[in-house]
């Protein structure tokens, strides 16, 4: 069986020529790594000129202004009245300044940092920062061994664990809906999943102020918060995604609403495709993205100056012949660039997304996810979702895809290491060492840091095709298998107080015989 890494970091070992050797495995040393904070070390790319992305802002703040956007939720329709805006209750519209967004802009913050169980595993969200999500809010899971199903609790549960395992996956997103876990009850299946298997930044439904609220208070009271601490510091976040053309319904207006009010993070993320709810051209459609976008951040502000909020963005197009949304194109790369643009220039952190269309795990959804990864990286995202395990447009969640998604996460994450201060080390004495024509393989040099230097591959096997068919000529997704296996059979120790456990259930227990809370729509 494949040894893993474990949540400290640790590289893992692998098969291979390396891993059949024979060596004393407590003598080895142990190669450390640290995927827990990462800061993007790539230039970030322009599709356009500075002046034509402040074209584009404009357009948007004009749409806005001219054309507005309709606003489900009376309440909402009320604060941006308030604020400022002009109003039509009738048709539900709302047109908003310029002004307004202006100063919105200016007071939500460029720097956030989320607050996870431990300190070493806060969030600090900023333009600059990296941050790793799985793939997120699909209906469905497979894997190799049970196949392709719909989502259940044990999915959620197991998935949260795989999250948890990888450090190189910082927060924690709505893997798969629990859909045999009643809505009116999800809620509390979700939150004590993700608190008594993580500890990482935990994500919230916008599906109601009732079930936001019971969220908020199982949180604060596991977390050992009073109200005001819990306000005074971001502990949770959820996506907010518009519905585009223009709109905005009432869960989504009520969950920036609720976010805002209580200090917590909303990522707003409208998810437009190009031909089909946006425009078909990547201009015009990050126009539109950008617009929605401001309007929510802008709600957010008007509730609470200060909110912590993250600008985001997906957009990609869909197949013109079936209709289908497809990821890893060109328009999608370039679509992700301008969003990087936009968001540098108002300021803030903001989200993007990978991820693919492909039905299985195979060299099309690894093409399609890792062209899509590097679109995010290029364009300098904060927050990248969907950068693992995501398949069919975000029908299903792979446990084997997750898995050998996380091989090149933790290649970007080795990528992000800070030059040492003192330099580049040339080593002239290793080079002084080997005369013209050796080789370094005995060097002192080598030998003092062969087992620790390079990073060791996950699931990926370096050995001869001779070895490799002798080991059953096993692939990369079969051996994918054997990796989620093991780490779900393990129990690591995170710490948690086992009396806020029981207190959590029992708050869960009883709101479920009292009926729960029913989502609101």
């Amino acid at each position: 069986m494949t040894k893993i890494s474990d949540s400290t970091g640790t590289a893992p070992s692998r098969g291979g020529r390396r891993g059949r050797r024979n060596r004393a495995a407590d003598d080895a040393p142990v190669r450390k790594v640290d995927y827990r904070r990462l800061r993007n070390p790539f230039p970030q790319m322009k599709r356009y000129s500075d002046d034509q992305i402040a074209a584009i802002h404009d357009a948007a703040l004009t749409m806005l202004e001219q054309l507005g956007m309709k606003i489900l939720l009376p309440e909402a329709r009320r604060i941006f009245s308030k604020g400022g805006a002009r109003v039509d209750d009738a048709t539900e519209m709302v047109w908003i300044g310029r002004d307004i967004v202006t100063a919105a802009l200016d007071s939500a913050p460029r720097s956030v940092l989320c607050r996870a169980a431990r300190p070493d595993r806060d969030v600090l969200l900023e333009p600059g920062m990296l941050v790793f999500q799985p793939g997120a809010g699909a209906p469905h899971a497979t894997d190799l061994e049970r196949g392709r199903r719909p989502g259940t609790g044990s999915d959620f549960r197991e998935l949260i664990k795989l999250t948890q395992h990888f450090d190189a996956l910082q927060m924690v997103p709505p893997l798969v809906e629990p859909q045999d876990v009643p809505m009116n009850l999800r809620h509390y299946f979700t939150m004590e999943a993700q608190l008594t298997l993580s500890d990482k930044l935990p994500f919230i439904f916008s599906r109601g102020t009732p079930q936001v609220m019971e969220s908020f208070e199982m949180l604060r009271d596991f977390r050992g918060c009073d109200d005001a601490g819990f306000e005074a510091e971001s502990h949770c976040y959820t996506i907010i995604n518009t519905n585009s053309p223009r709109q905005i319904d009432i869960p989504m207006a009520q969950g920036l609403i609720d976010f805002a009010r209580y200090g917590q993070v909303s990522i707003v993320t409208p998810f437009t495709l190009m031909g089909a709810m946006a425009p078909i051209t990547v201009e015009a459609a990050m126009t539109l993205s950008h617009a929605e976008a401001l309007a929510a951040i802008t709600l957010t502000q008007l509730v609470n100056p200060g909110a912590p909020v993250c600008y985001g963005t997906f957009t990609s197009n869909v197949d013109m012949k079936s209709g289908s949304p497809a990821f890893g194109t060109p328009e999608h790369f370039r679509a992700s660039l301008v969003a990087g643009q936009l968001a540098r220039l108002i300021d803030l952190p903001w989200r993007c997304a990978s991820g693919s269309a492909a039905n299985i795990n195979d060299v099309q959804a690894a093409n399609e996810t890792q062209f899509a990864l590097w679109g995010c990286l290029m364009a300098g995202s904060t927050i990248v979702i969907h950068a693992a395990g995501w398949l069919e447009g975000g029908l299903t969640v792979s446990y084997e895809k997750l898995v050998t998604d996380m091989e090149i996460l933790q290649m970007v994450a080795e990528m992000c290491h800070q030059t040492t201060p003192d330099g580049p080390d040339v080593s002239l004495g290793a080079l002084a060492e080997i005369n013209p024509g050796g080789h370094f393989f005995a060097a002192e040099h080598t030998m003092s840091r062969y087992q620790t230097e390079f990073y060791e591959p996950l699931v990926a096997d370096w050995s001869n095709f001779g070895s490799w068919t002798e080991g059953g000529g096993r692939t990369a997704s079969e051996r994918a298998t054997d990796i989620w296996k093991t780490i779900l059979a393990s129990e690591p120790d995170l710490g948690h107080d086992p009396a806020r456990i029981e207190a959590m259930r029992s708050f869960a227990e009883a709101r479920t015989a009292a009926g729960g809370a029913l989502p609101e729509s």
